[in-house]
């Protein structure tokens, strides 16, 4: 029995940052000696809230080049862009004819956003849609998620089954792999790590920018004078020192005491903390500088995960069609 098929994607929205690697993109990484993997950069995902594309191609080339120097093995994976395979349009519109308007409308996204009072467009509330294809087209049988994406998988699972009702079993219905990481928020202490917020460190983040970004960081917020005691379970910056410095082989217990005795300067923990992303992003740095040269292998990576991901999706796609007696 081959491997099992994974596929999972990112939004095209410029460089990762260090929450992007810790959320997913670590995780991939490992996954692909164990899966079948089929890794998306989802540009018309993106177009649901992001209607200026006049960066979007820079945006892809940007993502890709993370993907490569985080380890992502096009020998090993499939890496394409969503947009390259018309497939996924196709069987987008077919599967919109059969999925209720009260299953997209209970999306958790879909409601967020209006509660936040953002414009919405039929692409949001069809994002499900799109979504379930991306995932059925190839047939994958494992999506990683968080917990708090397994509500959106759950839709991808219905389509599937009325899909399979309504005309025959042509798609198995994806199951969660559910991934833990770290929780880490942005510099500001506040809000998750992106982009958006302006709040985040770049995987690819040169020295002299984390350092100054790091110094900018909000710490203990009890903790007013220097040498009043700190409350390290409450500091950001304490908390970026559990995930990464520990790696290192830093004594965060000690971080920890000397905190809580009021003997470690909030100005000197974070200075620690910079040399910490320093180090721990500087192979790579190193690595990504070295792929950005590369430009024909990066044309030639998107070239095959294209193939590759085509002749899935059009087999898929006929399969479909022929459930539905709809291949003349």
């Amino acid at each position: 029995m081959g491997k099992q098929r994974i596929l999972s994607g990112m939004r095209p929205t410029g460089k990762l940052h260090l929450g992007n690697y810790l959320g997913a993109l670590s995780g991939w990484v490992k996954l692909q000696a164990e899966y079948e993997c089929f890794f998306m950069i989802a540009d018309w995902h993106a177009l649901t809230d992001h209607s200026n594309t006049a960066q979007i191609s820079k945006d892809i080339e940007e993502v890709l080049i993370d993907w490569l120097a985080a380890g992502l093995n096009p020998e090993v994976s499939t890496l394409f862009i969503q947009s390259h395979i018309p497939e996924h349009a196709e069987l987008h519109l077919l599967l919109s004819m059969i999925t209720p308007i009260s299953w997209l409308e209970r999306c958790p996204t879909y409601k967020e956003k209006l509660e936040m009072g953002s414009e919405t467009n039929y692409g949001l509330l069809g994002y499900p849609v799109l979504m379930a294809t991306d995932i059925l087209i190839y047939k994958a049988t494992r999506v990683p998620v968080g917990e708090d994406q397994l509500a959106h998988l759950e839709i991808s699972r219905e389509i599937a089954r009325k899909f399979n009702y309504l005309y025959s079993r042509v798609f198995p219905e994806p199951k969660p792999l559910l991934t833990k990481s770290p929780k880490i928020l942005g510099i500001d202490g506040e809000k998750k790590m992106s982009k958006s917020f302006n709040n985040y460190i770049a995987l690819g983040e040169k020295p002299k920018v984390i350092k100054e970004k790091v110094m900018r960081m909000f710490t203990d917020p009890e903790k007013i004078y220097l040498g009043d005691p700190g409350h390290p379970q409450k500091c950001n910056v304490y908390n970026y020192h559990k995930i990464f410095g520990q790696r290192l082989g830093e004594d965060v217990e000690l971080i920890s005491r000397k905190c809580k005795e009021g003997k470690l300067p909030c100005t000197t923990c974070k200075a620690n903390l910079a040399n910490v992303l320093i180090k721990t992003l500087a192979p790579f740095r190193e690595k990504r500088e070295q792929i950005q040269r590369e430009k024909q292998m990066l044309y030639k990576i998107i070239k095959e995960g294209r193939e590759k991901a085509e002749a899935v999706a059009s087999s898929t796609l006929r399969e479909v069609k022929t459930a539905m007696k709809m291949l003349y």
